[in-house]
């Protein structure tokens, strides 16, 4: 699965991004993994915040499978792609941090490396901006790879910080048991939610 780190050249180009995953799916890759997992959480989420939606490729899989979704990002030409992709979804340009949609959703999911997207230091900031658009019930949803400068120690730390507390997490999207390798998926709620049915 391609990431981002071999298309940096101060911006990401987005259409050439997502002409890798084209190039996947053509093949007979699955690219669609993300999706089925949040859609595979229960209850099954009505709206999705896709935070660091690069090209558009989970959202637009939610809202084909009927969610109500918003995709954000901050890069100008990822967020270009994505809306030529899908002009009638809702794309906002904004990092994570700073971001105040004035709504929450089901579930906010961080797909692709998110956190390592964020500049140094700032992970804190992209969680806490991630858990107020979580709904007191909802789930915040994340995967990325280990071992690259920032783990699920620092992760799990700013989640609890948020507010958050983990709920399960995972190796794979297809939800392979996690054992230290060096890739996880978590899934985080808001602490308070642990007492509700």
């Amino acid at each position: 699965m391609p990431d981002r780190s071999d298309l940096w050249v101060g911006e990401f180009d987005g259409d050439r991004y997502q002409e890798r995953f084209g190039a996947l799916a053509a093949s007979g890759f699955d690219v669609h993994g993300e999706a089925a997992f949040v859609m595979g959480l229960a209850p099954a989420p009505e709206s999705v915040l896709d935070a660091g939606c690069g090209t558009g490729r989970v959202a637009i899989e939610l809202a084909r499978r009927g969610v109500d979704v918003v995709g954000a990002d901050p890069d100008p030409s990822m967020i270009s792609t994505a809306q030529r992709l899908a002009p009638d979804l809702a794309w906002v340009r904004s990092d994570m941090a700073a971001l105040h949609l004035d709504r929450q959703f089901d579930v906010v999911v961080m797909a692709g490396n998110v956190p390592l997207f964020t500049p140094p230091g700032t992970q804190a900031g992209l969680v806490e901006g991630c858990a107020r658009h979580v709904k007191p019930a909802g789930r915040l949803v994340c995967g990325f790879q280990l071992n690259h400068g920032y783990g699920l120690d620092d992760y799990d730390d700013h989640c609890r910080a948020a507010g958050l507390e983990l709920v399960e997490r995972w190796a794979t999207w297809d939800r392979a048991p996690f054992d230290g390798d060096d890739y996880a998926v978590s899934v985080h709620r808001p602490a308070d939610s642990s007492s509700r049915p």
